[in-house]
C-alpha cells in the first residue's frame, strides 16, 4: 500500500447557533486531536449555500464558527483554520470528482433525501452534489483521517469510493507520474467517544438541533452561565433514579442523554458516571451536571463573545489559514491535472 502523511481534516458548516452537540461531537474532539495529528479545520461555507443564506448573516456565522474553534482551544498557528471559499482548489477537485462519482452513489445518500424532502425536483444541484464536494474537501489535502459523526459516516464512505475509483481509473497515469500505486488515501473515519450523538434536552429521541423551535432543547455555545444552568435544570427526565450500570439506561433516552453529556464533558465514560451517581435522583444529578456544564462551557461562551467583537482578528486568522491550506492543496490539484491529462502552465 502507498504511504501517506498522517493528516486530519474536518469541517463545520456556518449555519448559526452552534450548540453542545456540535461541541461534543466535533469541536472538542478537534481540540484533542491537535496533540497527536497534523490538523486542518475548515469552516465549510460553500456547503452552507446549498440552501438559501442571507449574505450578512453568513459572514457573521463564518466568523462565529471560527471564534468557537479558537475559544475551544484550537491553535491556529500550530494547525490550520480557514474557510473553504478562500481556497478554490476545493471547487476544482470537486468537478473532477463529479466526473468520477456515479449517479447511483449520490442518489443513495440519505441526507439528500431528508433535506430535499418531498420537493426533490426543486432542490439545488449543490445539495445533491454536497457529498462530492465533501470528498474534495478531504482529498484536496490527501487527508488520512476524518472525525465524523454517525450522520456523516455515509458521506465518508462515498469519499472512500471516489478515492478508490480515481486510483483505479488512472492507475497507469498515477504510476507514470511518479506516485506509485495510489494517489489518494482511503480515508479512515474517526468515530469515538461517549457523546458522538447528542440528543435534545426536551426529547431524548431527537438529535439536538439548531432548527428545533424550543431554545430549551439545546445548550448554545453562546449561552451564559445562568442560561446553561436553567436549561439543564429544565431538561426532560423520568421519575426513576439513575441506575448503577449502563444497561439500566435502556429505554430511558432522556436519562441516557444527560449521563452521556456528563461523561463527555468530564472526559470519562458512562460507567464511571453511574458508579458515582447511580441511585441518585435527577435533582441531585442535574445539580452536578450544572456545575460541570457551566465550568466547561461558560468560559468558551465568554471567549467567543470577545473574539467575535474583533472581526479583523478573525479575518486575519482565516486569511493566514487559507494561505497555508493552499500551499498543501495546490500541488495536489496540479498533480491531479497531470494525472487526468489536462494541459497546465508550468
Amino acid at each position: 500500500m502507498a504511504q501517506f502523511q498522517q493528516r486530519v481534516f474536518s469541517g463545520v458548516q456556518p449555519t448559526g447557533n452552534l450548540h453542545l452537540g456540535n461541541y461534543l461531537g466535533a469541536i472538542k474532539r478537534f481540540v484533542a486531536m491537535q496533540e497527536t495529528h497534523d490538523c486542518i479545520y475548515c469552516v465549510v461555507d460553500m456547503h452552507a449555500i446549498t440552501v438559501p443564506q442571507d449574505p450578512t448573516e453568513l459572514r457573521a456565522q463564518i466568523r462565529e464558527v471560527t471564534a468557537a474553534f479558537l475559544a475551544a482551544g484550537i491553535d491556529p498557528k500550530a494547525h490550520i483554520v480557514f474557510n473553504q471559499s478562500q481556497v478554490s482548489e476545493h471547487a476544482e477537485l470537486a468537478w473532477v470528482f463529479n466526473c468520477v462519482a456515479r449517479m447511483g452513489w449520490a442518489s443513495r445518500m440519505t441526507q439528500f433525501k431528508e433535506k430535499a424532502g418531498k420537493d426533490r425536483e426543486n432542490a439545488s444541484v449543490g445539495l445533491f452534489a454536497y457529498p462530492i464536494l465533501m470528498a474534495a474537501d478531504i482529498l484536496a489535502y490527501r487527508a488520512t483521517h476524518v472525525p465524523v459523526g454517525e450522520d456523516q459516516k455515509q458521506h465518508l464512505e462515498l469519499t472512500r469510493d471516489i478515492a478508490q475509483k480515481f486510483n483505479n481509473d488512472w492507475a497507469d497515469s498515477i504510476a507514470a507520474n511518479g506516485f506509485g500505486e495510489a494517489f489518494f488515501p482511503i480515508t479512515e473515519p474517526l468515530i469515538q467517544g461517549p457523546a458522538t450523538r447528542i440528543m435534545s434536552l426536551r426529547d431524548g429521541s431527537k438529535k439536538m438541533s439548531k432548527s428545533d423551535p424550543s431554545d430549551y432543547s439545546r445548550i448554545n455555545l453562546t449561552d451564559d452561565a445562568d442560561t446553561i444552568a436553567q436549561k439543564v435544570r429544565k431538561a426532560k427526565t423520568d421519575p426513576e433514579p439513575l441506575p448503577s450500570e449502563a444497561k439500566g439506561l435502556e429505554g430511558r433516552p432522556e436519562a441516557e442523554n444527560l449521563v452521556a453529556i456528563f461523561a463527555a464533558l468530564m472526559d470519562t465514560d458512562v460507567d464511571n458516571v453511574l458508579r458515582e451517581h447511580g441511585g441518585s435522583q435527577f435533582s441531585g444529578f442535574k445539580a452536578a451536571l450544572v456545575d460541570v456544564a457551566v465550568g466547561k462551557l461558560a468560559p468558551i461562551a465568554d471567549e467567543m463573545l470577545r473574539l467575535t467583537a474583533d472581526a479583523a482578528y478573525i479575518d486575519a486568522v482565516l486569511s493566514d489559514g487559507a494561505d497555508r491550506a493552499r500551499t498543501i492543496a495546490r500541488p495536489n490539484i496540479d498533480a491531479v491535472k497531470d494525472i487526468v491529462g489536462f494541459v497546465r502552465s508550468r
